[in-house]
């Protein structure tokens, strides 16, 4: 059975005050505060076998504005596996908010983890919004975490760091996609953000180091567009899979890279340091497209560590 503790939870620890980044944003917004109830969200998942051997997600414990309801088995090419939307009953990131989601998969679990909808960060003028993640996996355990975009309105402010904690025998595919911007709006909003800070570093359960990847994109300081950076596109993915030597090898020799000019789209591989698994990036000019070629990796990813590959995705998505 599913188990929903009724107690309060502890605060959970949520403070980049420290980034320099963030230096010129730590004023306390002039409405609701910061940690205030309904913008210091707490979400811990647990996931594994059930004495039939079936994944299920064991343990749940939310705060609001965080929601997750019971896991749903709707995979057509892998029925057994829990799939678990995240949402959010606030609607937006705002000035002050705080998450903290701790996501863990026990030995020879599995399950697929996303939002109900992209996210968006809301204009900022106090303050920034935070993000903690930390997601464990233990032997043999595989997720596939594919949230929605997320989309920066006009002076955001957002900064996020994620651990990954993954078992030499263990398969993470983690994906995040960042837009340019609410490009359709009036006459258009990209790369109006003030600062969009993200971290995410790899490591063994018993603190061996593995890899830490981070990028500060602070649009007054240099420009998104410039040769190098985002260049002529607005949409970027960012993907991680950390997986045993052997598969990452097969991913890596299997997965086509190009710069397709034509359909304005742009994709690459490398091999992370200390054989932790590969990092796969993708350039579009809008979220479909780009979606879509992190998904068609997605099932590069299982077929080569499971055997089965990644249905279409729903319509409505």
């Amino acid at each position: 059975m599913l188990n929903q503790k009724k107690e309060k939870l502890p605060t959970p620890e949520v403070n980049f005050d420290a980034a320099k980044e963030m230096h010129p944003y730590l004023r306390e917004p002039e409405a609701m505060y910061v940690g205030a109830p309904g913008k210091h969200g707490y979400l811990r998942m647990g996931f594994e076998l059930d004495k039939w051997g079936k994944s299920i997600m064991r343990d749940l414990e939310r705060r609001a504005p965080l929601i997750v309801q019971q896991e749903l088995y709707f995979d057509e090419e892998m029925p057994e596996m829990p799939c678990v939307y995240i949402l959010s009953s606030g609607g937006p990131n705002v000035d002050g908010d705080r998450y903290r989601q701790d996501i863990t998969v026990k030995k020879d679990a599995y399950a697929w983890v996303s939002t109900g909808a992209a996210t968006k960060l809301a204009e900022m003028r106090y303050n920034y919004s935070g993000l903690v993640q930390n997601i464990v996996l233990e032997e043999n355990a595989y997720l596939e975490f594919m949230p929605e975009p997320v989309i920066p309105c006009k002076h955001t402010r957002f900064i996020s760091d994620t651990r990954l904690v993954v078992d030499k025998t263990a398969t993470v595919f983690y994906s995040e996609i960042y837009m340019g911007g609410r490009k359709y709006y009036k006459d258009g909003e990209l790369f109006e953000y003030d600062v969009l800070s993200v971290c995410s570093h790899g490591e063994r359960p018993d603190g061996e180091m593995l890899f830490r990847e981070k990028f500060v994109i602070d649009p007054r300081v240099e420009n998104p567009r410039n040769l190098g950076v985002m260049s002529g596109f607005d949409v970027f993915a960012n993907v991680i899979v950390m997986t045993p030597e052997e598969h990452a090898e097969e991913i890596y020799k299997n997965t086509e890279v190009y710069l397709d000019k034509k359909r304005k789209i742009a994709c690459g591989i490398t091999r992370l340091p200390n054989k932790a698994g590969l990092l796969y990036k993708v350039l579009g000019m809008e979220p479909g497209p780009v979606k879509k070629m992190v998904r068609e990796f997605c099932s590069l990813v299982r077929m080569t560590v499971k055997g089965k590959r990644v249905p279409e995705e729903f319509p409505w998505r």
